[in-house]
């Protein structure tokens, strides 16, 4: 529990890490540089774990899935995560992310031909509502709101949403899994630099920023969190605690990056928050 408490805690300043981050650097130079990170901490794992010598028994069609999962996150997911953070405010971006288990529960729909139920329909409306009010700030008028941002917090949504569904289904050691991903998307995002303008060295004021996340949004925490997982007898009432991260989130947003956090943003993440634990409750009973 102490563990997972840990790993709640860092993703909660993850939107923070974010925002500090991208004063620095582009989206697509924070992507580079937290995927980096990120690789070289899990290189780091798997030698202290001496796991180097299992990679001769992972399966050819393992690599390829590692391929398939690596694009998705983290090249694509947090390429438009960030995007969409570097778009809109911290609590409007973060907040709409965390909508991606009521996506999930659509996707299910064509891709495993799970039938939408009605309570699962009612709570996907009420986290639109949410949503609504997030972006709107609650007067639910569209003026003023960036519509490029909103797609694509969204769209990291349905990006991860697909993610899952893919990952659901690996049977690789997790932290050699997360390893291939995160080389192949580091690989991936190397070979798109000249799309986006190369890759800039950032200011040394930059790099703590930079650091933090790739360790504590992306690789090591993963692993902290599967770790936490496996020690549990409780996984799934342990895993509900991850969604006392995002109002974490809007606390140390407001505090130290001194973002004014609206009325309307914890009342409409609460009703998204109360959506997806209502329609899991559902389907955990049967």
């Amino acid at each position: 529990m102490l563990l997972a408490g840990i790993v709640v805690l860092l993703w909660g300043t993850a939107a923070t890490a974010f925002e500090l981050a991208l004063r620095w650097v582009t989206p697509f130079e924070l992507l580079v540089y937290a995927s980096a990170t990120s690789v070289i901490a899990l290189a780091l794992i798997l030698s202290a774990q001496r796991a180097w010598s299992r990679f001769g028994d992972v399966p050819r069609a393992t690599w390829l899935q590692a391929a398939a999962l690596g694009a998705l996150n983290p090249f694509l997911y947090y390429l438009v995560l960030f995007a969409a953070y570097a778009r809109l405010p911290g609590q409007i971006a973060m907040a709409l992310n965390y909508a991606w288990p009521l996506v999930l529960a659509l996707l299910a729909v064509p891709i495993l031909r799970q039938p939408l139920s009605r309570r699962q329909g009612l709570a996907i409306g009420i986290s639109f509502i949410g949503a609504l009010i997030i972006v709107t700030g609650g007067s639910l008028s569209l003026d003023g709101i960036d519509p490029w941002g909103v797609a694509l917090a969204l769209g990291s949504t349905l990006i991860w949403a697909s993610f899952w569904l893919l990952n659901a289904r690996a049977q690789a050691d997790p932290v050699i899994a997360l390893f291939l991903g995160f080389g192949v998307g580091l690989l991936l995002a190397l070979l798109a630099s000249p799309l986006f303008g190369g890759i800039a060295l950032p200011p040394a004021a930059a790099w703590p920023a930079l650091i933090y996340v790739g360790l504590f949004e992306m690789g090591l925490t993963f692993v902290l969190w599967l770790t936490a997982l496996q020690w549990s007898h409780r996984a799934a009432r342990l895993a509900q605690l991850i969604y006392l991260a995002p109002f974490l989130s809007l606390v140390f947003l407001h505090l130290i990056i001194g973002e004014p956090i609206a009325a309307s943003t914890p009342f409409g993440l609460a009703l998204i928050i109360a959506a997806i634990l209502w329609q899991r409750e559902r389907t955990t009973s049967g």
